[in-house]
Order: C-alpha cells, then sequence, then structure tokens
C-alpha cells in the first residue's frame, strides 16, 4: 500500500508514517485531539494557531463522498429508492456512525497537504 495513504487511513505521522497523529483513537469518546509533535521524529504538527480549522473543508468532502457511496450501495442493494426518505435515512445513520473517524481522518488529511513526507525518515524509523 502506498505509505502516505496508510498514514491517512491508520491516523500516523505525515512526514515518518510511524508516529502517532491524535492522543487517543477516534471512537474514544473525546475529542480528536492531534498531538503537538510526532512521538518518532519530533516534527511539529500545529504549524499555526487554529492550523486544523481548513480540515472542516475536507471533512464536507468526505463526508459528501461516503453519503453518495452508501446511497450507492443502497441503489445497487436494495434497487432504485420506493422511499427516498429510508434513503436518507441509511445515509444520515452511516454518516452518524462514522463521525469520530471522519472527523478524525480530515485532520490527517489536512497535515498531510502540508507536512512533507521523508521516505529516508520513514525508512529510518522502520529499521529502529
Amino acid at each position: 500500500m502506498f505509505p502516505r495513504l496508510k498514514s491517512v487511513l491508520f491516523l500516523k505521522c505525515p512526514r515518518c508514517t510511524e508516529g502517532k497523529f491524535l492522543e487517543k483513537p477516534p471512537y474514544s469518546f473525546s475529542t480528536n485531539k492531534v498531538l503537538d509533535k510526532c512521538p518518532k521524529c519530533k516534527v511539529k504538527y500545529h504549524l499555526e494557531t487554529s492550523f486544523y480549522t481548513g480540515s472542516m473543508y475536507v471533512s464536507y468532502a468526505v463526508g459528501v463522498a461516503i453519503g453518495v457511496t452508501v446511497f450507492v450501495l443502497s441503489y445497487v442493494i436494495i434497487g432504485w429508492p420506493t422511499n427516498p426518505l429510508g434513503i436518507f435515512g441509511i445515509i444520515v445513520l452511516v454518516l452518524l456512525l462514522l463521525l469520530p473517524y471522519i472527523s478524525a481522518v480530515s485532520k490527517s488529511i489536512w497535515a498531510h497537504f502540508f507536512i512533507q513526507y521523508n521516505k529516508n525518515l520513514a525508512d529510518k524509523m522502520k529499521n529502529r
């Protein structure tokens, strides 16, 4: 798997792809607080004040993508909806269940836009 994609999906450091990105897992009933820096390579995650505010735009795009995917899957499984509110309810339920992960992965995607991946550092961290 591509190291950057794996790093985004498993909420790892954008630079070394090994260190933790969040203080706690997304479903730990706390806010998805990003660590100050990577425990492995020491890269600073907060590049400026309110850096992760921009992740709201990414969260919206991820939510729309998941909503469309759920609609298409329900269309394939159920067929053309005779009750559009039922399909809408399924989409809302899936989005509510995935909300903590969507929030966390959106912050990870946002950080990956701005923090450069370093292959040499990643290889060095894997060999430790």
